[in-house]
């Protein structure tokens, strides 16, 4: 008695109940953490992006800065008068005290000696190849990152590591527009990095794992992780997606929220094309958003079954004689053999029982019959073919689908000796020698098409057309045919053999019994050339290799 309970439809369907308010819990659960995440995502992913153009404008700003701040120093009588070197060197001097930055300033002649620089370094040597006095000769030159060697070897890099440098050029022309020389810097590289660090390590508690890095146009890594510096960048980096951020996996392997922004210049500096990239390793940007979905799961849990248990008393009460009547149906509607209980419990109830019953019974008769009326209307009990009628209602379905309606090749098939066979072995041998031709005509078409006995012996076959399908492919198909019929055949103890003349057309837009018509037209074509031929409208195509659909003409 203890155990009757767990045996009955109440049970099950608590059971039921309770993994549906499980699974609805767990959906309910995932999507409130996966809108978190997505939530997150955004915000994050958009602060990355703007600490990303932050710097990025920054570094734009920064360098147009020292251009301007050189371009006025150009203009200086003292550095456009070739004799106050002495001068010279003590305003280079001054504004690299002013700005240690530049790693190294220095002012050549119109041919490329150093005369006077910061420090004395490098004056009298000729710098006349190098790319910052060749470039800077006609017009302001800003150059990419680079490492200068020889420069390299004078300054002081208490760090050991390869000093890099970004160039700075521009002319120096006395009042009658002539060259006096050329201004040239080496800007150093850290002061990028302290710009980096500037804007980003106040966000490193807040934003764990946050990192930076500038890439170059022909995207080398200038700056970043170490072992990343100088490499090609493994991945591309959109700026113009979702405002500038993305979720992709990078070399390492590791999935990044990157935020991004390229370099558009500021003023009259147009920019070098870097690109900024701001990134946080996906498993810490949204290590809050899981543990909050993880925790929406937990309680979800413990509700659903708290609710499982309350639905277990309600529905026995409510739903259970219901589940029983739609669990018959359903098992109907699959082809079992069953029938709709009558159930015995309140008025209501027992009279949807006993009307959905009927009414199955009913239907079930009706089914019947109709499934037999139509199986004798729309099949030919000679060969087992479908009929003419069944061919109309095909060709009215065909036509009622406009959006998705195929192409067909329409082939008319007539055999050929049949008279002889009938007369001589008799009508028996005839009927029975029209259904082996049926079998034949079924096992030489594709999934698809459809094989109708028109009357007497006379057939229509029509293939359903696929985009690139030629003439070839239909008359490969009406050969198979041709020669699948002409195949001797045991009958009653005697050889039969017989052959067929097949005729063809396209039936696309145009009517189909035109269409038909065409096919017949083609079928007799073939009977006057000597039986057993397959002909095609003439009409029908230009080229034997040209597609069926394209080639049409009517």
């Amino acid at each position: 008695m203890l155990l009757a309970p767990l045996r009955s439809m109440r049970a099950r369907f608590a059971l039921v109940l309770a993994l549906v308010a499980l699974v609805l819990t767990c959906v309910f659960g995932t999507v409130i953490g996966e809108s978190s995440i997505s939530r997150l995502k955004a915000q994050t992913g958009l602060q990355l992006a703007e600490l990303a153009y932050s710097m990025i404008d920054r570094l734009d700003r920064d360098m147009s800065g020292r251009s301007k701040e050189l371009t006025v120093l150009s203009e200086l009588e003292a550095l456009r008068n070739p004799a106050n070197i002495s001068e010279a060197r003590l305003l280079l001097n001054r504004l690299k005290e002013k700005f240690p930055s530049y790693s190294w300033i220095g002012l050549t002649d119109a041919h490329g000696t150093v005369a006077a620089s910061t420090s004395g370094l490098l004056e009298g040597a000729d710098i006349s190849q190098r790319p910052v006095f060749m470039n800077g000769l006609d017009q302001t030159f800003v150059g990419d990152v680079h490492e200068a060697v020889l420069l390299a070897k004078l300054l002081p890099n208490p760090s050991g590591e390869a000093m890099k440098f970004v160039d700075i050029s521009m002319p120096v022309r006395n009042g009658d527009g002539g060259l006096v020389g050329v201004l040239a810097t080496h800007l150093s590289w850290e002061w990028a990095d302290e710009v980096g660090r500037s804007l980003f390590e106040p966000l490193q508690r807040r934003l764990p794992g946050l990192e930076f890095l500038v890439i170059s146009k022909d995207r080398t890594v200038l700056l970043g992780p170490k072992e990343m510096i100088g490499e090609t960048l493994g991945v591309q980096v959109d700026t113009s997606v979702r405002q500038g951020w993305s979720v992709q996996p990078w070399q390492d392997g590791t999935v990044y929220l990157t935020g991004a922004a390229q370099s558009v210049g500021v003023d009259d500096y147009e920019g070098l094309g870097w690109t900024v990239v701001a990134r946080q390793p996906a498993s810490v940007a949204f290590a809050e958003a899981l543990a909050v979905r993880n925790e929406i799961l937990m309680w979800g849990c413990v509700l659903s079954f708290a609710f499982a248990v309350i639905g277990w008393f309600a529905a026995g009460m409510i739903t259970g004689p219901v589940i029983q009547i739609a669990s018959a149906a359903a098992r109907l509607s699959e082809g079992a053999d069953v029938t709709i209980p009558l159930l015995k419990g309140t008025r209501e109830v027992e009279t949807l029982s006993i009307a959905i019953r009927h009414l199955v019974e009913s239907l079930t008769r009706k089914r019947s019959q109709l499934a037999l009326v139509e199986g004798i209307a729309y099949r030919d009990t000679v060969t087992g073919l479908p009929n003419r009628a069944a061919l109309d209602k095909f060709v009215q379905a065909v036509r009622s689908d406009a959006v998705t309606r195929p192409n067909f090749g329409v082939l008319c098939l007539d055999l050929d000796g049949f008279k002889p066979v009938n007369d001589r072995f008799g009508h028996a041998i005839g009927d029975a020698l029209l259904h082996e031709v049926g079998l034949r005509l079924l096992a030489a078409v594709r999934d698809g098409d459809i094989a109708v006995r028109h009357g007497g012996d006379e057939f229509v076959v029509l293939l359903r057309l696929k985009a690139g399908d030629t003439f070839d492919s239909v008359q490969r198909t009406a050969q198979r045919i041709i020669l699948k019929l002409a195949e001797p055949v045991t009958l009653g103890g005697q050889l039969v053999k017989v052959g067929c003349s097949v005729g063809g057309a396209v039936w696309t837009n145009n009517e189909f019994d035109e269409v038909l018509a065409q096919a017949d037209a083609a079928l007799y074509e073939a009977k006057r050339a000597g039986k057993s031929q397959f002909q095609f409208h003439r009409m029908t195509v230009r080229s034997d290799k040209e597609p069926l659909a394209e080639a049409s003409v009517y």
